[in-house]
Formats: C-alpha cells, sequence, structure tokens
C-alpha cells in the first residue's frame, strides 16, 4: 500500500534539498522565449538552462530513466525523459523552460534574474511557469520508486518555444511519435490554481492570435500646426479599427462570430469555483485604489476570463516618450495587440475575420497593415473518467485537506491543443501552481512552495491510480 504521510514528507524533503537550490540557479539564467530573444542561439542562455536542468535530473535519476536533449537545426532544444515502468500504460507529463521578458515593475529588492525566497514564496521570473515542472515530474516518479511502488511507463517533456507560440514542439512531436506510442494519461503543468487551498483541474485553455497593427498615414512626421485637420493622424485610425473590433465601453465585441455557446458543465463548474473564490477573483490583482473589475458578478468574471474573447493592446511603437515628444502629426503608429479567444473556436477562421475587420475599407485610404505571429486554437477538455476524477478528488483531500475544484484557464497551452487532436483518447490532468498574486509574465512572479510540493505529491498519487 501506498504510505500517503511518507510520499508528502519526501516530497517536503526532496524540495528543500534538492530543488529549490537549483531552480533558484535556473531563475536567476535570463533564458527569454525566442519571440522576446531572436538571438537567444547566439547568447547561449536557452543551453545554459537546458544542460543546467538536464545535470539535475542526471544527478537524481530514477530506475531505468533515459534521458536526452533533442536538437533540430535551428529551433530550441527539448528536453527528453524516457523511464520504462510496471503498468502496461503510458504518461506524458510535460512542461517548458524557456521564459517571458523582464517586464517592469519588481519590488525594489526583487527582479527577473534573481531569485529571492521570502517565506513560502520563491520570486524570479519562470519558477513558476514553469522551471519547476521537470523538478516535480521527476520526483513524482521517485516518490513512488523510493515506496517500490509499481507506476507506468513515464515520458517527460520540457520543450523550450512555449512562450512563443511553440512553434518548435510540433517538430520534436514528430520525431517522437513513434517512441510515445498513445499516452493514456497527459499531465500537464504549466497551468494555474484558483487558490493554494485545494487542487484544482483545468477543464480548457483559451486560444491566441497576436500581431502588430499598423496605420500609416504620411511618408515623414510634420508640424502639427500645419498638418493637422489636413490630414488626419494616425492614432485616430488606430482607435477607430480598435472599436470596429471591440466596444470601448463594455469590452465586448461586436462580431458575434467571435462568441461560442459555453458548455452547461462548463457553467456550474464556473459557479462552483465562484462560490470558493469569491472577490478573490479579482482583489488578487495589484488594482489602484478605487478601480473597479468589468462586472462585480463573480461567475461572469470568471466566464470573461476563460470562454469568452478578450483584447489587449500590449505595446506599441512609433510614438515617442512624452519628454522629448515635439508637436509633430506623426507618419504612422504600431500596436502589438492579443486577442485571447475561446476555447472551441478555431483560430485559423478567427484570423480571417480579424484581419478583414482591421484592415478593410480604411478611412482616408490610409495604409493599414495587420501581421500575425501567433495564431492558435485553445484548448477543451472531453469528460474524466471515473478513476481519474475518483484519483484527483482523493489526492486533493489527502494533500490539501479539501475538495478538488475545475476551472478553466484564460491562458494558452498550445501543446494541449496539439495533443488532443493527436490523442483522442488520452486522458487530461492539467495542472499548475500559478495562483492569486503568482503573477506570471509581469513583475514579481513567484512560486508558492507548498503548493509545488503538494502538487508533486498529487502527480505520484495519480501515477500510482492509473487503470
Amino acid at each position: 500500500m501506498l504510505n500517503l504521510e511518507q510520499l508528502q514528507r519526501e516530497a517536503d524533503q526532496r524540495w528543500e534539498t534538492l530543488i529549490l537550490p537549483t531552480l533558484s540557479d535556473y531563475i536567476n539564467i535570463p533564458n527569454k522565449s525566442p519571440q522576446f530573444d531572436p538571438d537567444w542561439e547566439k547568447h547561449g542562455f536557452m543551453e545554459q538552462a537546458m544542460l543546467l536542468l538536464a545535470n539535475w535530473c542526471q544527478a537524481h535519476p530514477v530506475d531505468g530513466m533515459q534521458l536526452e536533449i533533442l536538437r533540430l537545426p535551428g529551433r530550441t532544444p527539448t528536453l527528453l525523459i524516457e523511464i520504462p515502468g510496471q503498468i502496461d500504460k503510458t504518461v506524458l507529463m510535460y512542461g517548458h523552460m524557456d521564459k517571458q521578458p523582464e517586464m517592469q515593475g519588481w519590488y525594489d529588492d526583487l527582479g527577473p534574474w534573481q531569485a529571492t525566497r521570502k517565506g513560502d514564496k520563491l520570486y524570479g521570473r519562470g519558477g513558476a511557469d514553469d522551471g519547476y515542472a521537470v523538478f516535480a515530474a521527476l520526483t513524482a516518479i521517485a516518490l513512488l520508486q523510493a515506496q517500490q511502488q509499481p507506476h507506468p511507463r513515464c515520458f517527460i517533456l520540457i520543450e523550450g518555444s512555449e512562450e512563443s507560440g511553440s512553434p518548435d514542439l510540433p517538430h520534436y512531436l514528430a520525431l517522437i511519435k513513434s517512441r510515445l506510442g498513445n499516452p493514456a494519461l497527459v499531465i500537464g503543468l504549466d497551468s494555474g490554481c484558483g487558490n493554494y487551498d485545494q487542487l484544482w483541474c483545468t477543464t480548457s485553455l483559451r486560444g491566441l492570435i497576436s500581431g502588430n497593427l499598423t496605420v500609416e498615414v504620411l511618408a515623414e512626421g510634420v508640424h502639427s500646426g500645419y498638418g493637422s485637420g489636413i490630414f488626419p493622424s494616425s492614432f485616430r485610425i488606430l482607435r477607430e479599427r480598435l472599436s470596429r473590433l471591440e466596444d470601448e465601453i463594455t469590452g465586448q465585441f461586436r462580431d458575434q462570430r467571435f462568441y461560442v455557446d459555453i458548455p452547461d458543465d462548463v457553467m456550474q463548474q464556473a459557479k462552483y469555483a465562484a462560490s470558493l473564490l469569491g472577490e478573490d477573483v479579482y482583489q488578487q490583482f495589484p488594482t489602484l485604489p478605487g478601480v473597479l473589475p468589468v462586472t462585480q458578478d463573480i461567475h461572469e468574471l470568471i466566464l470573461n476570463r476563460t470562454w469568452r474573447p478578450t483584447l489587449c493592446v500590449t505595446g506599441m511603437d512609433d510614438i515617442p516618450a512624452t519628454a522629448s515628444a515635439g508637436n509633430v502629426l506623426r507618419p504612422k503608429t504600431t500596436v502589438k495587440i492579443s486577442l485571447r479567444l475561446p476555447p472551441t473556436l478555431n483560430a485559423p477562421q478567427a484570423l480571417d475575420w480579424l484581419e478583414a475587420i482591421l484592415t478593410s475599407d480604411p478611412p482616408y485610404h490610409a495604409k493599414i497593415h495587420f501581421v500575425a505571429d501567433k495564431a492558435g486554437s485553445g484548448w477543451s477538455a472531453k469528460s474524466q473518467a471515473p478513476w481519474l476524477s475518483q484519483a484527483l478528488q482523493q489526492a486533493s483531500q489527502q494533500f490539501f485537506g479539501a475538495d478538488m475544484a475545475y476551472l478553466g484557464e484564460g491562458g494558452s497551452i498550445p501543446f494541449m491543443g496539439m495533443l488532443g487532436e493527436t490523442y483522442p483518447s488520452a486522458e487530461f490532468f492539467i495542472t499548475g501552481v500559478l495562483g492569486p498574486h503568482s503573477n506570471a509574465h509581469g513583475p514579481n512572479e513567484f512560486l508558492h512552495i507548498p503548493t509545488a510540493k503538494k502538487v508533486t505529491a498529487a502527480v505520484a498519487f495519480v501515477l500510482a491510480k492509473i487503470s
């Protein structure tokens, strides 16, 4: 019989003594994803981080482990670990090791490439999103082997381009397809949790379209006193283009094709999550005093974040800083937009709609261009097999002392959509440690250490219960 108290105790010990020191070293490496560091290969940080993770795994092997770093020309490396099992099933465990860029706003005593532990939190870029994944996955298997418990054949795959939309991943999946076979279970460790009080399973992920929208009016800037009123501001046309897509007052999309019917079970899961989380759904964010969410209906906020389209402007070019802004009618304006899509909406189709909305019938015959750099569909999980839902409930009660909870995520993990299409019969357990205030992609990102320990034990428990 599996000794659950020993399982959690050893998970705690391994995290404190074996994992956290190396995870801290990993945080200190600025291995930004290729979208944010086009010269990643020349800079060598991706290689440094990959070798750090691989060397740790080799220094703490499990029985029968075979480790290799897969390399294809011009593509980020991928770590693949294969562990034979005693149960005639195959499990694929997934994470990534590339990171988002620095972002401004870190506290004075913190930094993106500066691992800092404060109590139960380990601050720094990439610890929770999601450098911890390979440590948790391999340790889960080690915990079972320490108790001589049978487990399935396992693959651990850690990619290096997830934060860029996983452009390299399909090529590696094709490379290992015959070795992998048909996994019975996929465990993804790159997701979030509604709180740190129970085990959470992600049931859906939104799709994503991002790209640069440029409006050009003049060949060069002219004095605003001369040109304004004769030619339109490129910024005004840009505002009109975005308003074609989104109601600037409500945030709702004007084109109903971007919406989908939300399944009844998703509605019920969102209601249950709303009852658990309450106002923490919006109070977890670093809002300024007096600023309100788009609605105070918690259920609607959850659905907005997980099953409805949203638009964000995430960057801007061609506009000087205020300190150096002269009285000039600028020739053009460029913004980076990020469009989150409902999980079941086809991203290539949505991209066609988006391009038409943004570029057709330009006012004053202005030159308008939209160049997409990402267009990935989301993912929605099928109903779980009884053995898996029971195992997750038992794991949550055992290691967290509370019932299991299910929730869609607003972000994207392209890998899940790829695997869902390739292996429709596989079960999915998608979870993570990104809970309230953890702030992945933003400043002051942290890993909640107790949750990471409990998730590690929960993964080991699920592996032991596979059927």
